[in-house]
């Protein structure tokens, strides 16, 4: 539920004037998300919210769509010609000189960039000075209240468990038969899933040797392979309870299938392993030191490890990114690479760290998540990390 009062003591802890959210048929989900605006709730035409650090709020909807902000507190407004509207955003940031929009400088943070270049330079003409909300909207959307994190915690369980039956219904598999195929495995998980309670954006990702090596690998008809002894192997699986304001937990690990792993297999792992924990160590000293932490320092902590031993160029995507209610969330992600993440890792926000190394014969992910919560304490969630590539018929 919309909180204008805490909304406000955020703008003033962050020392913005105003918080100006705008929408265009569904363009800015973060503004809609903020405002509670349900996802069904379909509008055609601009409407506008503006936030003063202090005093009322002012609503501004088109003529022909009225209400679409009436569960808000504030004054309302209606406008018809293109030119009220201007004279009304106008009057809204005259005299502001931080106003805060969904806006990202050289596009560096993506998932925060909603508001078209045009509005932008609208609200810039007032003489204004736009800003990022980026550290607002976590607050507001990354952010996850006691009971999304008891359904990431139940979400968690279920996942975890999913790779122990996996591992076994493999090895079972690979004893009677000789093989199983990735799309049978996946179609195994997606069973566990469902007989969990669980739903997923889209199914997991069953990579064997070089399908290991593709971080987005898609298994499909059309690249089915078998899995058999002497093979390595990819499980990266996400999901969350099916239930409302259900949250995700997304993890990765990898077996050989065989009795003892090769060295050049647990060698790589070891490299991914090191750099998961710095990540988290990185994260544990930062909240323990009361130390501020953005996420591109997240991500320098793994790379370093990688960088060291030798496989920088082949761990090509960032450390880890933000969870949320989409697997990939709207709060920091933990990025050097793709962006420059100068957002702050917040209390009471997820994300996850998973490292990786991609050659052309197989690739090595390690993916935990972790929670902060209110008190600081950071937790690591799904099991216990893995600590070595898991030689599946030996152990199971």
């Amino acid at each position: 539920m919309f909180d204008l009062q805490a909304v406000q003591n955020a703008l003033r802890e962050f020392r913005f004037d105003g918080w100006l959210l705008c929408d265009f048929r569904g363009s800015n989900l973060l503004a809609r998300r903020v405002l509670d605006i349900p996802d069904q709730k379909k509008t055609t035409r601009r409407w506008a919210y503006y936030i003063p650090a202090k005093g009322e709020p002012r609503k501004l909807e088109h003529r022909i769509e009225p209400g679409v902000l009436a569960h808000l507190p504030g004054r309302a407004e209606s406008y018809l010609r293109w030119q009220s509207y201007e004279e009304a955003i106008g009057s809204c940031v005259a005299g502001n000189q931080r106003v805060a929009m969904e806006y990202s400088p050289r596009n560096a943070v993506s998932v925060v960039a909603r508001v078209d270049a045009g509005t932008i330079e609208l609200v810039k003409s007032f003489n204004a000075t736009v800003e990022s909300s980026g550290d607002l909207i976590q607050l507001f959307e990354a952010v996850w209240d006691d009971e999304q994190w008891k359904l990431h915690l139940e979400a968690a369980r279920h996942t975890d468990a999913a790779y122990d039956r996996t591992w076994r219904l493999i090895a079972e598999s690979i004893r009677s038969a000789g093989s199983i195929t990735e799309m049978q495995v996946q179609q195994f998980i997606m069973d566990h899933f469902a007989a969990n309670g669980l739903t997923t954006y889209s199914p997991p990702i069953v990579g064997v040797n070089a399908h290991s090596g593709d971080p987005h690998f898609e298994n499909s008809t059309a690249n089915d392979t078998s899995i058999r002894e002497g093979d390595f192997l990819l499980v990266d699986l996400w999901a969350k309870m099916e239930k409302p304001r259900a949250v995700y937990s997304d993890l990765t690990r990898v077996a050989y299938i065989g009795k003892q792993t090769p060295d050049k297999y647990e060698q790589v792992f070891q490299v991914v392993a090191a750099a998961r924990d710095a990540a988290i160590e990185r994260v544990r000293t930062a909240f323990e030191r009361r130390e501020p932490l953005k996420g591109y320092q997240v991500d320098d902590a793994a790379r370093a490890v990688i960088d060291a031993a030798g496989y920088g160029d082949a761990f090509i995507h960032r450390t880890g990114h933000s969870i949320g209610q989409e697997t990939h969330g709207n709060g920091s992600n933990m990025d050097n690479l793709e962006t420059h993440e100068e957002r702050l890792v917040l209390p009471r926000t997820c994300f996850s760290v998973e490292p990786g190394i991609y050659l052309p014969e197989f690739g090595v992910r390690s993916e935990t998540n972790v929670y902060i919560a209110n008190d600081r304490t950071v937790h690591v969630t799904g099991g216990e990390l893995q600590k070595r590539v898991l030689p599946l018929l030996a152990e199971y």
